[in-house]
């Protein structure tokens, strides 16, 4: 995990995966969208994956959940977001731990986090989610 992390001080680097093959991936876009695509045409390679992340709410985590990531970390996740790795056995580090995540203009609770805040269901947050993605 300490190299994943090291590669997270690139500023361009928003995440990175190590899939369970040893395989690296990493994340350029902000928001979901790069671990969306991930889970949605390989989801293999986050099965038994270590994920470090910038940045961590409640959507990324039941994504991460969805994929069967066995292990986290994030400089900042939100405490839904924590809720979510615990209970589904995720073990989980992080540096910052706040209330919710905030939108990219700073006005409000990101939009992501705030469109899966009434589901646990994996699968269900993978439909809200493609479903904002892809409108």
């Amino acid at each position: 995990m300490e190299y994943l992390k090291s590669l997270l001080q690139r500023e361009e680097v928003r995440g990175v995966v190590r899939a369970a093959d040893g395989e690296i991936r990493e994340f350029h876009r902000k928001g979901v969208i790069d671990l969306f695509t991930l889970l949605t045409e390989e989801p293999q390679v986050l099965d038994g994956a270590q994920i470090a992340d910038r940045v961590i709410g409640r959507g990324a985590a039941l994504l991460m959940v969805k994929g069967r990531v066995r292990e986290v970390f994030a400089y900042v996740i939100s405490e839904p977001a924590l809720d979510i790795l615990q209970q589904a056995g995720i073990p989980t580090a992080y540096a910052t731990l706040q209330p919710h995540i905030i939108n990219r203009t700073g006005t409000d609770i990101c939009p992501v986090e705030k469109l899966t805040a009434s589901t646990s269901d994996p699968e269900e947050a993978y439909e809200r989610i493609k479903n904002f993605l892809n409108p």
